[in-house]
């Protein structure tokens, strides 16, 4: 039975409010509907979100659609940018790839890529120990998970299509069992 790791799909952007609090959009609602065909199998028991709202919107989308309750946990955040807050795209992008490009490094006080591996590799292990799960979270750690389940060097290469994409794993022989695919275009 594979899991699922569950990207958010597109959020509203507000740079005056705190990027842990942004919502999904119409158009993020939309694409999060889609989910069911491509992030859940008939035998997974739970989804589990990080506590982000973004994923929280997209989880209780999902769990709506497949009849499950589901829950948080806060390891499954995404990178801890807030030494920068929101940043215009451009500048976002250029630091995004310098943060896949030296994963040993600190870049603009955001929380390192190799600890950011670490910490979701943990959290995903320990809830797919439970049984095969759903996991809603975010791109950048979805990257570092992958490259952790395919036993391949951190590359920004490994980064989801766009938001709202699904990749499958076999928790217990701890591989990708697909690569990403993105949830229904809007």
């Amino acid at each position: 039975m594979p899991s699922f790791f569950l990207t958010h799909a597109e959020v509203v952007v507000d740079p005056a409010r705190p990027i842990e609090s942004w919502g999904l959009s119409a158009a993020g609602r939309e694409r999060a509907a889609g989910a069911a065909a491509v992030a859940w199998a008939p035998g997974v028991g739970r989804i589990v979100s990080s506590t982000e709202q973004k994923a929280i919107d997209t989880a209780g989308i999902l769990a709506a659609a497949v009849g499950v309750v589901p829950s948080t946990d806060a390891a499954l955040g995404e990178i801890d940018r807030s030494a920068t807050g929101h940043l215009p795209f451009d500048e976002f992008e250029g630091v995004v790839d310098a943060f896949f490009a030296a994963p040993e490094v600190s870049v603009r006080g955001w929380e390192r890529a190799d600890d950011t591996r670490a910490r979701i590799v943990r959290a995903v292990r320990a809830l797919a120990d439970d049984g095969d799960v759903t996991i809603v979270s975010h791109g950048a750690v979805g990257a570092l998970l992958l490259a952790d389940l395919r036993g391949v060097p951190v590359s920004r290469a490994l980064d989801q299509p766009g938001m709202g994409s699904v990749f499958s794993f076999d928790p217990v022989t701890w591989r990708a069992t697909s690569g990403w695919v993105r949830v229904g275009a809007p």
